[in-house]
């Protein structure tokens, strides 16, 4: 079941609970605790599983157009059981519903991290299309690819 969040406290607890599990794609300790602090302002989408939060989505305005699926996860036992997908159409469908005429999200490039081109194939997935990459976004060693998608 996906429910949209709207207590800060609630917000930060979910999000430290699932990003401190998934440290392969979230290792860096100051850009995880800035998305758990951050994500109180932004909206907040969780996958529940039998009471337990397992996953989250967040979403933030980028422009008058534009939001961000700005952080995304989902507890690792619970990969592949289509809630990553539940969350993100919930996203898509406020999105909308908000008057966004388009969905960005950022991740690290195809062919860099095994982990990440899975990431990436699941955006791909969703039906984001490549805008452009950056590498002086997070550097070269991580070279930021940028995906939008129309939601018009």
């Amino acid at each position: 079941m996906i429910e949209q969040i709207e207590s800060p406290d609630t917000k930060h607890k979910i999000a430290r609970k699932i990003l401190e599990g998934l440290r392969d794609w979230f290792e860096v300790d100051e850009s995880r605790e800035k998305y758990i602090s951050d994500c109180a302002d932004w909206i907040f989408l969780a996958a529940k599983e039998k009471d337990e939060y397992v996953g989250f989505l967040c979403l933030k305005e980028t422009g008058k157009e534009t939001v961000e699926l700005a952080v995304m996860g989902v507890q690792k036992d619970f990969h592949r059981k289509g809630l990553g997908r539940q969350l993100f159409d919930s996203a898509k469908k406020i999105a909308i519903e908000n008057g966004y005429s388009f969905m960005q999200v950022k991740t690290v490039q195809m062919g860099v991290y095994p982990d990440y081109d899975i990431t990436n194939h699941f955006y791909l997935s969703c039906g984001f299309k490549e805008l452009e990459v950056i590498k002086e976004i997070w550097g070269e060693e991580n070279p930021c690819q940028i995906y939008i998608m129309s939601l018009k």
